[in-house]
């Protein structure tokens, strides 16, 4: 096998271990959120324990990620590819973590029924999940249009964030009793929002490995 043909192989086996990343980071977001809208505390409780599996998952392809580096010396564009993959991997397990730390929110909700219901948490669950998955298939297919529409898709995160403080706002206004449960679904909004942040930063990571360009701040 040629040198460059090693690489190659070596490359995808990253890409399909990243791929099994995203889809187990993609799964706890879900499951997350699941959890909180049917206060099923056990689905609440499994999101936290399979958090391992995604930290696992980091350590694994980072280790791969250094292997090429230090044994294949790859020219300036594949230094690219694995550099990004690398940074990636930082960002989904930070987005399972963030997937791990809303279901620990919702044990908090104990019995009481919501004061509101989440539907606004849950569209942009539904966002930010399918952000991430284009993120990293933008990778695999070197799709920049899709990895740079990921701006744009965030800002609709955003909006959904307001909406959900102001309604937050309003609930605690016209009755301060509901304070300790808003403050819960503002922080499972916040964490969200982030995640829709770590799906951006995924998308500039693509344009790295592009074009060798990369956004600060």
């Amino acid at each position: 096998m040629s040198i460059r043909a090693k690489y190659e192989a070596e490359l995808n086996t990253v890409f399909d271990k990243l791929v099994d990343m995203c889809h187990k980071t993609e799964l706890a977001i879900e499951k997350s959120i699941n959890a909180l809208k049917h206060r099923d505390n056990d689905l609440a409780r499994e999101v936290i324990r399979e958090d391992k599996n995604v930290d696992n998952a980091e350590r694994e392809i980072e280790q791969d990620c250094l292997k090429i580096l230090l044994m294949e010396h790859p020219v300036a564009s594949d230094f690219r590819d694995v550099s990004a993959a690398l940074k990636m991997i930082t960002d989904l397990e930070r987005i399972a973590d963030q997937a791990a730390d809303i279901s620990e929110i919702s044990l908090q909700f104990g019995t009481e029924e919501f004061i509101k219901e989440p539907e606004h948490i849950e569209m942009m669950a539904k966002i930010v999940i399918k952000m991430v998955k284009d993120g990293v298939t933008s990778y695999i297919n070197r799709d920049l249009e899709t990895a740079r529409g990921l701006d744009k898709r965030d800002d609709r995160v955003d909006e959904l964030f307001e909406t959900v403080k102001h309604d937050l706002v309003e609930l605690i206004r016209k009755n301060p009793e509901t304070a300790d449960q808003a403050i819960l679904f503002m922080m499972i909004a916040k964490y969200l929002e982030r995640i829709g942040d770590h799906a951006v930063n995924i998308g500039e990571w693509v344009e790295y490995a592009a074009t060798g360009y990369h956004k600060i701040g």
